[in-house]
């Protein structure tokens, strides 16, 4: 079976957005939730987290940053062609029931990922303030979204191209000591963001919330490969996960476990995009 994308759109020159027709994985899906989805039939197995999904139309979201040859090779797709699978949801649907005032914290692609928590929470009656960090305006993505889903929001740029120049930590720490409310804090993003997160909130005592992204094959916790220690415990973000209390999370393992195929993945994508050159010309 293959899955139509029914639409793609830049968001900007390093992410891209893609409705992808699975009714299926639509009729279920839920903000927190992955999918694992190959290009072609000789593709590697990558996993990405659902974005949005409309139930009536069958679609599902995705948002994917161009990092190595599969992303790359699926953001040569384009409407109307079609990938070989879309497998989900996967995971753990963000647990969101009774939260009154919430904040959300963004960093970079990964507010693709909190932007459905943000419209969900928005939905269910709950105050959302969030806060969104990149690096430069340039890479921005989702202001408009979050912006409508949040009673406040915060934009933060590392070198104040837009919004506010500084770290999502800033703006989360001057709220928290001007006594806001939280039932929850919910960070998703690069780790080292959410690392710094955690260590902003455990001050104040508020419950923070992270969402793991690790290295993952197949989904369903039998290759080990997305393993995780929380709490002195090891855990598997695709079945436990992949949200967990950032303060049992040991982010220092989790980094350099990330890192091991960096190397890798940077060779796989030259490689495919000098592959990619070739055939056009």
């Amino acid at each position: 079976m293959s899955y139509r994308i029914v639409n793609k759109k830049p968001l900007n020159s390093f992410v891209t957005m893609m409705d992808i027709e699975a009714p299926l994985v639509a009729k279920k899906a839920q903000p927190g939730q992955f999918i694992i989805l190959r290009v072609d039939d000789d593709g590697e197995r990558i996993p990405l987290t659902v974005a949005g999904y409309d139930r009536e139309a069958g679609t599902v979201r995705i948002i994917f940053q161009i990092v190595g040859a599969t992303t790359a090779a699926l953001n040569r797709k384009n409407s109307g062609d079609f990938i070989s699978d879309f497998v989900g949801p996967l995971g753990n649907a963000t647990d969101l029931e009774g939260r009154k005032k919430v904040c959300i914290v963004g960093g970079g692609v990964g507010c693709a990922i909190a932007l459905p928590v943000a419209q969900k929470l928005h939905e269910m009656g709950c105050e959302v303030h969030s806060i969104i960090g990149f690096r430069n305006r340039e890479l921005v993505i989702l202001e408009k979204e979050f912006s409508e889903a949040s009673a406040k929001l915060t934009l933060m740029t590392d070198d104040g191209s837009a919004g506010r120049k500084g770290l999502v930590t800033e703006p989360l720490k001057e709220a928290l000591e001007s006594r806001e409310n939280y039932d929850e804090v919910i960070a998703i993003g690069p780790l080292v963001m959410m690392k710094f997160v955690v260590a902003t909130t455990r001050p104040f005592g508020v419950k923070t919330t992270v969402s793991m992204n690790p290295i993952m094959i197949d989904g369903t916790g039998m290759c080990g490969g997305c393993r995780l220690t929380v709490g002195g415990k090891t855990k598997f973000a695709c079945v436990d996960g992949p949200d967990f209390d950032g303060f049992e999370v040991d982010f220092e393992e989790a980094m350099n476990r990330s890192n091991i195929y960096s190397d890798f993945e940077r060779h796989a994508y030259e490689k495919d995009c000098n592959l990619f050159r070739k055939e056009v010309e």
